[in-house]
């Protein structure tokens, strides 16, 4: 019976397991998916304003806005965590 149980709780683990990386994987795609908007975005909105040969404006750009981004979601996704568990 014994044996039974550890089977269950192993499967149970490597359910827990197999969601958390379907999660992650998900995650990564969305976020390779916004990196493409972001980074064509500021190629057509950004880029025509500066003066040729200044790379390191538009890369600037993009870090600001990715890096906006990732602490607005990390703010919200802690504050809903907190809400969830009061």
């Amino acid at each position: 019976m014994e044996a039974k149980k550890q089977s269950k709780a192993m499967a149970k683990a490597m359910l827990k397991q197999m969601i958390a990386l379907s999660t992650a994987a998900f995650g990564l795609v969305a976020a390779l998916a916004w990196n493409t908007v972001i980074q064509q975005t500021i190629d057509m909105y950004i880029k025509p304003f500066m003066p040729k040969g200044s790379v390191i404006v538009s890369q600037l750009a993009y870090a600001l806005v990715v890096t906006a981004l990732a602490l607005l979601v990390t703010y919200l996704l802690t504050k809903m965590n907190e809400r969830l568990g009061k």
